[in-house]
């Protein structure tokens, strides 16, 4: 199976359930791979009315304007994954009501809307890997909403933290006000938080980054 663009990635992979279509199905989709940088947004309201889209490879957040015009963070979307809002609304035939922001450089899989909706309808195997990609997602929804509204804000902020970066990369390009977003709180909050755990040695900041430099304590605050 080759791809334009996906050279350096093997596209079973990561979504085995591809396999069950033929070459000529995969010429109609007319399948592109596209990278986008970090914090570009990937998938607009138009793009949902064209294509479909598989994340291929790094991480994005799904986002949602709310009713006082504030960009808020529904859900979380990692490579092999489909964006949940995407099946919904093209399964629905409504508007997609969100973007998806690249947390780091991502590679992108796009296929036409018409092609993937139909490989949803009659191979189960896509089917499967769909509806199941979005029961997760939707469960994950679920459990940040629960997060937001009981865990205290300091464990959010750490787990945030911890969740894009690892011992040997400890380096998080990000700003007060994506935190903020992400984990349902004020940027001012967020920044405060930020200065304690400066001050406590466990991280340090700049404009627009965050490091890591105690791991373990900040994994101490979800214990």
């Amino acid at each position: 199976m080759t791809i334009s663009g996906i050279e350096d990635t093997n596209l079973l992979d990561i979504f085995p359930c591809f396999s069950a279509l033929q070459p000529g199905e995969w010429a109609e989709a007319q399948p592109f791979v596209r990278r986008f940088p970090a914090k570009s947004r990937i998938f607009h309201r138009e793009d949902a009315a064209i294509y479909g889209m598989f994340l291929l490879s790094g991480t994005a957040r799904i986002t949602v304007i709310n009713e006082n015009g504030n960009e808020s963070v529904l859900n979380m979307l990692s490579a092999g994954e489909v964006c949940s809002l995407m099946v919904l609304s093209g399964l629905s035939g409504r508007d997609y009501p969100g973007s998806l922001i690249a947390e780091c450089d991502v590679d992108v899989l796009f296929v036409l809307k018409s092609s993937f909706l139909r490989w949803v309808q009659e191979y189960e195997p896509i089917r499967r890997t769909i509806f199941g990609g979005l029961l997760e997602g939707m469960l994950r929804m679920v459990d940040m909403l629960q997060e937001k509204q009981f865990m205290p804000l300091e464990m959010r902020l750490a787990k945030a933290l911890l969740r894009v970066t690892t011992e040997d990369q400890p380096l998080l390009h990000t700003t007060h006000q994506e935190l903020a977003e992400e984990i349902g709180s004020a940027r001012e909050v967020v920044s405060r938080t930020l200065l304690r755990f400066k001050q406590n040695g466990w991280v340090q900041t700049g404009r627009g980054w965050v490091k890591i430099d105690q791991r373990t304590k900040l994994e101490a605050l979800g214990d």
